[in-house]
């Protein structure tokens, strides 16, 4: 396998892996949420917080590092629109996720206090939910859009 072949599969398993693990925690999380029960929630919350540290942020490290080295190696200008414009949707996914983690990791805290408790979620929950949900959006149509760029590498301006 030569350079190039090596690095675009690596970008490819990192956009997968990026995608794959937020998609797999929203389900998840909200499969969980929708349930109403502490413990599950509790649970869900603590793995969703594992996975997003484990996997998110080592693609989220990758990425760049892989996407500019393609770059390097087949010459293309990190100029060009279509990678400015995955870079600023980059961004924006980028914007959405640091809070997500925080609301996530507040969230599993909450879940947890409540399920030793025998306690039910508490307002504060409800809002950390919603705000994450309401969060999600933003980044899962960034990372849809970037891999149409990535596909069709169009000519922006």
């Amino acid at each position: 396998m030569d350079l190039y072949a090596a690095l675009k599969l690596a970008h490819l398993i990192g956009a997968a892996i990026l995608f794959g693990t937020g998609l797999g925690i929203a389900f998840f999380m909200l499969w969980a949420h929708r349930t109403g029960e502490v413990a599950a929630i509790a649970v869900t919350a603590r793995g969703v917080v594992v996975a997003d540290f484990l996997f998110t942020a080592t693609a989220i490290i990758a990425q760049p590092l892989t996407g500019v080295a393609l770059a390097f190696e087949t010459g293309t200008d990190l100029g060009t629109s279509w990678i400015v414009a995955s870079l600023i949707l980059y961004g924006v996914a980028g914007l959405c996720w640091l809070p997500v983690v925080w609301l996530q990791i507040r969230m599993r805290n909450l879940a947890n206090k409540a399920a030793a408790s025998g306690t039910t979620l508490d307002d504060a929950y409800q809002t950390c939910f919603r705000k994450w949900f309401w969060l999600g959006w933003p980044a899962f149509l960034s990372v849809v859009a970037i891999f149409g760029l990535m596909i069709t590498k169009p000519d922006l301006w």
